[in-house]
């Protein structure tokens, strides 16, 4: 795990990328456990591994802790080393976590959220995507995602959704660049139902959705997405997204820098009407 920076006095916080420490502990113990249960028992690697239809290596690399132990291989192991349901009991210390580790720290601060102002340049924003669209993005990420973490990860991503609804009502802002809604995830039919949500959720009245055309995009609409946050005690954050790393910020000197790009990128936007004539044209051309 890489962490970057981090504040502890409510300034500002980086987001660390790739798994947590945490999750991380708990694979090697796991896979610690299964290497003396196996060594104790007698039971080869090769063994387990054609026990559970793995690979050697893939077998050696969760024992050694570098990948998750699946259930299939707490399941083999705990069958040929008459463990009585004492491996498998470790699935529950394995369950995916629903975020990425470089997300965890902004979707604390967004769940207690009264405004968000969220800007993206290249994909529809989580809190709007369909779960077709999600899975899609999700389920294509690289390196590869296995199947359990991919569907706790789309289900926590819709679970997030509920908060455009919930009461008290929160006061959301978001401006897609036209590259977004341009762009094909997945198939034809999944983005005719992806704009068909944005067009729905649009019309809720505690929700501004604005797109931003190529022909009207300011230099700074290149230099990725933002999203702006006031939580209920009038504390304001910014998070930023790249390549496998993530940045939460409370300090002011980092966040107006960000704010000043977010209005400009937002006074070049569509109205919510003339947005929502552009998506509904998009969609038609689909």
């Amino acid at each position: 795990m890489l962490v970057h920076e981090v504040s502890a006095g409510g300034g500002w916080v980086l987001v660390a990328s790739g798994e947590s420490q945490q999750a991380q502990q708990n694979w090697r113990y796991c896979g610690g456990q299964i290497k003396l249960w196996r060594e104790e028992t007698g039971v080869s690697r090769q063994a387990l591994a054609d026990e559970a239809n793995y690979d050697h290596e893939y077998v050696k690399s969760m024992e050694c802790g570098r990948r998750r132990p699946t259930l299939r291989l707490l399941q083999a192991a705990d069958q040929l080393c008459g463990a009585r349901g004492k491996l498998v009991a470790a699935h529950e210390y394995l369950k995916p976590e629903p975020f990425p580790q470089r997300t965890q720290q902004y979707v604390l601060v967004e769940a207690e959220a009264i405004t968000i102002q969220w800007y993206e340049p290249l994909l529809v924003p989580g809190l709007l995507q369909t779960e077709e669209y999600a899975r899609e993005l999700i389920g294509n990420d690289c390196p590869p995602l296995d199947e359990e973490t991919v569907a706790e990860r789309v289900s926590a991503r819709l679970k997030r959704q509920e908060k455009l609804r919930a009461k008290p009502l929160a006061h959301f802002t978001f401006v897609m660049h036209e590259a977004a809604l341009r762009a094909i995830v997945g198939d034809q039919a999944v983005m005719r139902g992806q704009l068909a949500h944005l067009l729905e959720v649009g019309e809720l009245r505690n929700v501004t959705l604005q797109v931003l055309p190529f022909a009207l995009a300011p230099t700074v609409a290149l230099s990725g997405a933002l999203i702006l946050v006031e939580s209920a005690e009038h504390d304001v954050y910014a998070h930023v997204e790249a390549q496998e790393t993530g940045a939460l910020y409370g300090d002011g000197d980092k966040i107006s820098p960000l704010a000043q790009r977010y209005g400009m990128i937002r006074s070049q936007a569509l109205s919510v009407e003339e947005s929502a004539r552009f998506i509904r044209k998009l969609a038609e051309e689909l």
